[in-house]
């Protein structure tokens, strides 16, 4: 370790090119020399000196120079939150981080699975209609709708942190209450409450996309969705253990024990170093920092942590459609509404498809007037087909993360937009129950590498102030075509599987023409300030 300069604090650790002079050629003066964070990371040097000392001043032997350089040229080395972050890398505390974010995820996945499941359920137990079987659906995403901006402006307010440890304890409470809902009525409120609780969800990925090296950050966001996967595929397996002897209602009560583990789990998660630094919290943020580089065994940056940039109005929805956001904040709505749209609707269309009598496809004849009349629960056959286009999204995310970062988030949610508009118009050219299994698998790895695309480029395309409320602004949005998607997937698809695939084809051509529209691609750029 190098000598501790005078007057910085104990612990401190000046690092490898970190404020001492550069050798003759480089093309840093002494001025604007940058910390540590800065040679690693690419970040915004520190404020350059209006006078630089003659190169003769930087040659090995002058130190009289140097030293009268090092107190006058630069008496404040600063460095930010990015620099920092870029600095200390990706070690243990980044790992820890991505396994209490990734069962964040996980829960949510399984709340979310088991929609599909339910309505089956429920119309043979209760005897409801189709269109109670969507409004099961419709009731959840309302929920996360409402609360979307609400968790955002908390977030942004508040923290992280909190917002999360309450989602946690909400998300397991009503969970367990819908497990012994005594009727449809109570069931749809709790549900919708388990709605609301699920929308602070996105939060965590701007927590974590706070943490993550910018060389790191797309792969490791993308990576999340194993844990989504993961989740989804757990909650059908558990249904199939499950719902045939025990029924819907054990399937509920032991869907909630991942979010009892989350809620367990969330006092220890970390706070983010920029919410605090953006609220002027800077002892705090640099406890965080430290924990940073004690955990991923790095030197702590010497100097002084600073704000990015103009900290703005922090929390304010209206600042998302001020003239520099507006039209990315109109396309990001449209953008994540149809992927909402898109991916959910083809998880309900799945059951569809696989229930039954075992047939390969639904005729568009009705043989019921609403009633239980047709009522055939899942088969073992239907639950495998349905783990096997479950398991696509493993796939998904790992040719997501290659093109990602090949082509740019634009054109690889364009791309993926425009694949699923084809493999959802194949179904209706087949009838066979392999390549309809097949073309699901397609169609299901591409959408959900698309959501997680999503998911990169929002938290990298908004400022810190408006972070956390952007991505629940976008995910309002996202719930707002969820909760039309099963109106298309559970009801319009038994009267005319064309109408339906075609409604999807639109949807996803018309998102993959907004994505070209961005204005801004962020493939390699640190998190706007």
């Amino acid at each position: 370790m190098k000598p501790r300069r005078v007057g910085m604090a104990r612990g401190y650790e000046e690092m490898d090119g970190a404020n001492v002079p550069r050798p003759p050629g480089s093309t840093a003066s002494v001025g604007g020399a940058a910390n540590g964070a800065d040679s690693l990371s690419g970040g915004a040097s520190s404020p350059q000196s209006p006078v630089s000392p003659p190169v003769g001043s930087m040659l090995a032997g002058a130190a009289p120079e140097f030293e009268l350089a090092s107190v006058s040229v630069v008496p404040d080395d600063t460095y930010t939150v990015t620099q920092a972050v870029n600095a200390l890398g990706f070690g243990w505390f980044q790992v820890k981080l991505s396994l209490c974010v990734g069962l964040c995820w996980m829960a949510d996945s399984m709340e979310m699975t088991i929609l599909s499941v339910l309505g089956p359920a429920l119309h043979c137990d209760w005897g409801i209609s189709r269109y109670q079987q969507a409004l099961v659906t419709t009731v959840v995403f309302l929920g996360m709708m409402l609360s979307s901006t609400f968790w955002g402006h908390l977030s942004d307010r508040y923290g992280r942190k909190p917002a999360l440890t309450l989602c946690g304890v909400l998300l397991f409470l009503y969970g367990l209450l819908s497990s012994v809902a005594p009727s449809f009525g109570w069931l749809l409120l709790l549900r919708g409450l388990v709605g609301f609780a699920i929308g602070c969800v996105p939060q965590s990925v701007t927590l974590y996309a706070e943490f993550l090296p910018t060389k790191q950050r797309a792969k490791c966001v993308v990576l999340l969705d194993c844990f989504w996967a993961l989740g989804a595929c757990f909650e059908v397996a558990l249904a199939l253990a499950v719902t045939p002897t025990l029924g819907w209602r054990w399937l509920l009560g032991l869907s909630a024990a991942p979010l009892f583990i989350f809620a367990i789990i969330t006092p220890w998660l970390p706070e983010s170093a920029r919410y605090h630094v953006t609220s002027g919290q800077n002892d705090k943020a640099l406890n965080t920092l430290e924990q940073i580089a004690k955990d991923n065994r790095r030197p702590m940056l010497l100097g002084r942590l600073v704000v990015e940039g103009p900290s703005g109005s922090r929390g304010s929805l209206k600042a998302l459609l001020g003239s520099s956001l507006r039209r990315t904040t109109l396309l990001l709505w449209f953008i994540w509404m149809s992927c909402a749209f898109c991916y959910y609707g083809l998880v309900l269309m799945s059951t569809e498809l696989f229930g039954g009598k075992n047939k390969t496809i639904v005729d568009g004849a009705l043989t019921d007037d609403g009633i239980t009349i047709d009522c055939q629960p899942l088969a073992t056959t239907d639950y495998m087909d349905l783990l096997w286009t479950t398991l696509a999204e493993f796939p998904g995310i790992f040719a997501t993360i290659y093109v990602i970062e090949k082509f740019g988030r634009k054109k690889t949610m364009a791309l993926q937009f425009l694949f699923y508009a084809g493999c959802v118009l194949m179904i209706t050219v087949t009838e066979v129950r392999v390549f309809l299994t097949i073309i699901l698998f397609m169609a299901r790895g591409v959408i959900a590498g698309l959501f997680q695309a999503a998911y990169v480029y929002t938290p990298e395309v908004y400022p810190t102030a408006l972070r956390s409320v952007g991505v629940g602004g976008c995910s309002a949005l996202a719930r707002l075509g969820a909760m039309a998607t099963p109106y298309i997937a559970q009801v319009l698809f038994q009267s005319s599987i064309w109408s339906a695939v075609t409604v999807y084809g639109i949807f996803a051509a018309c998102a993959s023409v907004a994505c070209m529209l961005l204005p801004y691609e962020t493939r390699g750029a640190d998190l706007a300030h």
